[in-house]
Parts: C-alpha cells; sequence; structure tokens
C-alpha cells in the first residue's frame, strides 16, 4: 500500500464488539499507509482489547477516560478532535451510533464525537437484527444528514451463530474509504442528474397508482456522486428517507413533474434514471372520492401513457454525455435489459432481477444488478445498495475520465 495518507492525523473510536479486534489491522495498515493515528477505547472497546495494544501500535498514547486529570486539564476531548482530519469509528456498536445521533455525551468517545467540527467515517458492526431495527435505522439516516459517512456494514456469519447484515467492513475498505474521503473528487466539476423513488399517478382525491420503489438505491447514488465531487441535483417521488447531505433535492409526485423537473436542470454531464416511473396514469382524474358501492361492479380505470423520461433525455437537444437508466426484469435479465437499452438510446442499464424470492430489490438494503454498457456485461455480486452506488459512481467517473482522454488526443 502506497502512502497515500501520508501527514494525515486520524483519531480511530473503538467501541464495544467482537468487531473490535479488527480495529487493530485497521491501525496497522493506517500507519502503514503514512497516517499518525491515535485512539479511543470505550469502555466496551476495552473488554475486546486492550489500551496496550492499540498504544503499541498507534506509537501514542491511548485515551480511556473523560475524567482523566491529565488528560482534561488540556481538554483532552476537544483537542483531540480539533488536531485530527477525520475521525473513524470502528467497530460503531448500535449505542455509540445511537449516542451521536441522538446528541448524548455520556463517555470521552460520545463527548468528543459530539465535540467534534469534523466528518466521522462510522463503520457500523452489530447483530443484524440489531441494524435491520427502525431505532437504528433512523439513528443512522440522521448521521448521514449531518453529512457523516457510513461505510458498510457487510453480510455474513455473526459471532452469535446467526447470519445477514451487521458484519464490520473489512479494514482494507475502510482504508479505501478514508483515501477516497481524502483524495478521490473525480468528478469535481460535474454536474449530475439522478431521478429517484416512485411517482404516483392520482385517481382521486385520495388514491393513486404507483408502486413499491423505496427510493434507496438512488439516493445512494446521488450520494455517491457527491462524494466523488459532482455537483448533484436528486429528483425524488415520494420516499421515507431524508434528502442525501450535500445534494440538491427536487421533490415531485408524478411522471409529468418529474421530466419537467428534469428538463428544467438539464444541461448536465450525467443523467442516472434509478426512478421507478409509473407507465400509466389514469386518463381522468376524478374530483371526488370513487365510492364503492355494493349494487355496483368495480369501476373501470382508462389509463393514459405517461412520458418516457429515459427515452426523453437519451433524446434531448441537451442530451447529457452520460446517460443510464435502470430495468427492473422479472425473467430474461440480461436480453431484456439489452433491449431496453437500444430502445430508449441510453448509455448505460443497470439491471437486476425483482419479484423473486431472493431478489425483492424494492425496500431491501442490497442488489444484485448486471451492469450493461455497448460493450459488455458486467455482473456484480450481491452488495448493499450504499456499495452498487459506490462502484456505480466509480465506473461513471472511469468512463467520463477516458472520454475526455480520447477528446483531448483527437
Amino acid at each position: 500500500m502506497s502512502e497515500n495518507l501520508k501527514d494525515k492525523s486520524i483519531l480511530l473510536i473503538v467501541s464495544g464488539g467482537i468487531a473490535a479486534y479488527k480495529s487493530l489491522t485497521l491501525i496497522r495498515l493506517l500507519k502503514k499507509a503514512g497516517a499518525s493515528v491515535r485512539c479511543i477505547l470505550t469502555h466496551g472497546g476495552e473488554k475486546f482489547i486492550t489500551p496496550l495494544s492499540a498504544s503499541a501500535l498507534c506509537e501514542e498514547p491511548v485515551y480511556t477516560d473523560l475524567w482523566s486529570l491529565k488528560d482534561e486539564t488540556e481538554m483532552g476531548h476537544i483537542r483531540l478532535t480539533r488536531e485530527a482530519d477525520v475521525i473513524i469509528v470502528a467497530p460503531a456498536s448500535a449505542n455509540i451510533i445511537a449516542q451521536l445521533a441522538n446528541g448524548l455525551a455520556q463517555d470521552l468517545a460520545s463527548t468528543a464525537l459530539l465535540a467534534s467540527n469534523k466528518t466521522a467515517l462510522i463503520a457500523p458492526a452489530m447483530n443484524h437484527k440489531m441494524w435491520d431495527n427502525p431505532a437504528t435505522q433512523a439513528n443512522v439516516a440522521t448521521l448521514q444528514s449531518h453529512g457523516h459517512r457510513i461505510i458498510g456494514p457487510e453480510e455474513g456469519d455473526m459471532a452469535c451463530g446467526e447470519y445477514g447484515f451487521g458484519r464490520m467492513s473489512e479494514p482494507d475498505d475502510i482504508v479505501t474509504a478514508v483515501n477516497s474521503f481524502f483524495f478521490a473528487k473525480p468528478l469535481e466539476g460535474r454536474k449530475a442528474l439522478v431521478t429517484s423513488g416512485p411517482t404516483f399517478e392520482p385517481l382521486d382525491p385520495v388514491r393513486f397508482l404507483g408502486n413499491r420503489s423505496s427510493g434507496k438505491q438512488g439516493h445512494a447514488i446521488a450520494a455517491a456522486l457527491s462524494t466523488l465531487g459532482a455537483e448533484v441535483t436528486l429528483i425524488t417521488g415520494p420516499v421515507a428517507l431524508p434528502d442525501p447531505p450535500g445534494v440538491k433535492a427536487i421533490h415531485i409526485e408524478t411522471a409529468h413533474e418529474m421530466l419537467s423537473a428534469a428538463e428544467k436542470v438539464m444541461p448536465v454531464d450525467i443523467a442516472v434514471c434509478a426512478a421507478a416511473v409509473s407507465d400509466w396514469s389514469p386518463a381522468e382524474l376524478k374530483d371526488h372520492k370513487i365510492k364503492k358501492r355494493s349494487d355496483e361492479s368495480p369501476p373501470s380505470i382508462a389509463l393514459k401513457e405517461n412520458p418516457d423520461i429515459l427515452k426523453t433525455l437519451s433524446t434531448h437537444k441537451n442530451r447529457p454525455p452520460l446517460v443510464i437508466g435502470f430495468a427492473a426484469e422479472t425473467e430474461n435479465l440480461t436480453e431484456n435489459a439489452a433491449n431496453k437499452r437500444f430502445r430508449k438510446g441510453c448509455d448505460w442499464v443497470v439491471a437486476n432481477l425483482v419479484g423473486q424470492n431472493d431478489q425483492k430489490t424494492f425496500g431491501e438494503d442490497r442488489n444484485h444488478v448486471t451492469l450493461i454498457t455497448a460493450s459488455e456485461e458486467q455482473n456484480w455480486p450481491i452488495m448493499n445498495k450504499n456499495a452498487v452506488a459506490a462502484r456505480l459512481a466509480e465506473e461513471i467517473a472511469n468512463y467520463l475520465e477516458t472520454n475526455a482522454i480520447q477528446d483531448a488526443a483527437e
């Protein structure tokens, strides 16, 4: 590993959990990359690794006590965060995530985080049921809305014998995320448009036609492009997600509103159409609630075709240099997705199977996609949606950089 982190100062907070043993490897890798590392151990973290082992690897004192006379005479919890370029919390237990999200300062680690003026890179590690708990997910969303970044967690076997998402990301992956935080801004100066979520097509004042899209993948893509330096506008249908930090969000309901907003944003360099846009809308909008009557058969609903946003952007006079569509298929994945790429005129299609027992996708935290371009098909492994978004953002950056080099050569 090259010394990419030379002259960078990192504050590592190690909270309680069996994954704490990985933090020792993380310290070693960060030091090898040239960083200086200071460490705060929570009382839970001390149950799994010792201050002596962390101190030996950091070559610095390890901090554990908020009430240390020596350290706090110098306002240690303030100084530690001010002198750091970034804070890493690995492993981050459900408890420390909850403390930071809710502004609690109960020990040295939580007090330092609350007093910090730095971004925290947070690597969760916990039982998969704890990770899936709505309280934890709400806390994570709060941290992201405050500008903190979440690394992982990954899917795998748990120390408790169960299986699921909750394993801390590997130290190598965390170091990669740290490098990206400091240096990877290949999309700086680029403008991106991302559509996300469902569209709701009103039938009457109460009912609408819609779909099951949660917006998780589209929102993650908007955040990933922003992380790489792009100026991102997110056009989103109704979802129960916070707006990604650093992203301009436009909230709409219908397909017509989404297309109108997209055309106003252009020109852009990148358009990612991840929204699950309704293909049809009711031909007539009733001005009153359609009543259910026992003596009448169900009403017939005439439909009209909605605008094809992906095709419109792909053939627009201000067509972005890179237009990416999504294809949710129930069968013949690559064939149907490749046909869609040709019909719509877009450059890439990100395809996935939906409706299968192990491929529900809508509302889930993970995704299994195939990237289809004019020249290749990339079948990516099952990953959480943040990882899918990060990989897609990297593919976009590489594509635009390669094309820029080719244009310069010509």
